[in-house]
């Protein structure tokens, strides 16, 4: 399964031609600035009366304008860029408002801050690599305005002239401020597109856990259903026998077919074998059980695995009752990530206690491992966060793996679904090991009714008289 996720995830990961920025966004926002600087224009030049090139003002603002009905025409709305033609429309974006003050002062204009805007785009849809080529595009024309650009408007006496050192100044903050907006920007998306990457990796494992669990429960029914059948032919085929002569031709398939009977019912076995409490048809399942169910497949290992549980020293009367909840796939599978955990990391030993009183139900799953790292204890249960590092070996195939840090989220998210509390610790001195105590509210933990995502549905069964000789009826 975590081989499954890491190849899902890594071809997500990897580039493809198309970049995050739709056709509709980028056009938006070319009106919004034309728009913008057609009003800025207007208070300027008709309101302050600040004499500047207006005619060329207005055409390098309509060659915006109608690239913009371009695009509109040429393209669907939902039309999703390519990351050069992005790259190019950003590009432009830069080159045009660096035009644009060119003819209004150049450094000297308030409005050179806007400059950065294209990059900062850039950062929330194009990979990286683009966002630094438009960013050293944007420094450039910001460094040239602070050389070559027309007068700034404004009033005739006394005229307005910055020391140079003040526009040195400026362009110092354009330079500082882009990388940093930029840098902000990017990292927010990229928590952002993990986050969604892993929560529908959660997603699929939670479904998957959903689909075996009912499809034990559909072994279960057809056990069941073909339980008295089974009986039933292996019973006429014993009578046939008795009554054939041993030369009789058709002797050999009495016996074949009574021997097939007995291999279904063999199988039938098979798919039913479970202890009372781990009966797939059982919804309900108490603290101990549900330890027990997500510890399994972990204790026929080096490892050593020891569950205990028990009520706390302040539970009395009603309250020391084990709690009893409904069995719920997402929590076994995120209890036995833990556990898998800890039995890879465990020198020898795996601890799991458990106790209750009448507010809460607390599990506790330690090893004697090296423990969490001081420096991703804090951040563990985020996406992507491991401490898994390459060379690894996987417990079933035996093959290297290197973690992504899905895991453990996974785990964490589908506990905390079911109302859980997750927090995470290390022994303390002499001791040493990594401590995960799971703290659920009581009523949570026995509510007797599922969350819509975690509904199992159930085979309907009819129940029938079982066969005089049906060691099914038994198992179920």
């Amino acid at each position: 399964m975590t081989g499954h996720l890491n190849k899902t995830f890594e071809s997500k990961a990897s580039f493809s031609g198309d970049s995050q920025l739709r056709l509709q966004t980028i056009v938006r926002l070319r009106w919004v600035g034309v728009i913008g600087q057609i009003l800025a224009l207007c208070v300027v030049y008709f309101w302050l009366g600040f004499n500047l090139p207006i005619g060329p003002c207005l055409t390098v603002i309509a060659v915006s304008a109608w690239v913009n009905v371009f695009l509109a025409i040429y393209y669907p709305a939902r039309h999703r860029l390519s990351v050069n033609f992005a790259t190019a429309l950003l590009a432009y974006d830069i080159i045009q408002l660096a035009s644009l003050l060119y003819l209004t002062g150049g450094i000297d204009n308030p409005f050179t801050m806007l400059i950065v805007a294209p990059v900062t785009v850039s950062a929330a849809t194009l990979p990286l690599v683009y966002t630094v080529g438009l960013g050293l595009l944007a420094l450039v024309c910001t460094w040239l305005l602070a050389f070559y650009a027309m007068p700034l408007p404004w009033y005739d006496a006394p005229p307005l002239a910055l020391p140079f050192l003040y526009k040195v100044g400026i362009v110092s903050a354009v330079t500082a401020s882009m990388p940093f907006l930029a840098l902000y920007v990017w990292r927010l998306t990229q928590e952002g597109r993990q986050m969604s990457e892993a929560l529908a990796a959660t997603e699929h494992v939670l479904s998957r856990e959903q689909k075996l669990h009912a499809l034990d429960g559909l072994a279960a029914a057809a056990a069941h259903e073909l339980g008295t059948p089974l009986s039933t032919l292996t019973l006429v085929t014993n009578e046939l026998e008795r009554q054939m002569a041993k030369d009789d031709p058709h002797r050999e398939d009495i016996l074949l077919l009574r021997s097939q009977a007995q291999r279904c019912r063999e199988i039938l076995q098979k798919l039913t074998r479970h202890p009372p409490d781990e009966d797939p048809l059982h919804g309900s399942l108490n603290v101990m059980e549900m330890l027990h169910d997500a510890a399994v497949p972990y204790m026929d290992g080096r490892k050593a695995v020891h569950i205990r549980a028990a009520p706390s020293a302040a539970a009395a009367g009603p309250a020391a009752r084990q709690p009893v909840g409904i069995r719920r796939p997402g929590v076994l599978y995120g209890l036995g990530n833990i556990i898998e955990n800890a039995a890879d990391y465990a020198e020898s030993r795996v601890e799991i206690t458990a106790e209750w009183d009448a507010q809460t139900v607390t599990a506790v799953i330690a090893d004697d491992g090296p423990g969490f790292k001081p420096d991703v204890i804090d951040n563990l249960g985020e996406p992507y966060v491991t401490t898994r590092g390459a060379g690894r070996k996987e417990r079933k195939s035996g093959n290297k793996v290197s973690g992504m840090g899905l895991g453990f989220f996974i785990a964490k998210t589908l506990l905390e679904r079911s109302g859980a509390r997750l927090h995470l610790d290390n022994r303390e001195a002499p001791a040493h090991g990594a401590v995960v105590r799971i703290v659920w509210p009581r009523s949570a933990f026995e509510t007797t009714t599922s969350t819509a995502d975690e509904r199992i549905p159930r085979p309907t069964l009819r129940r029938e008289p079982p066969g005089p000789d049906d060691p099914i009826s038994d198992a179920i």
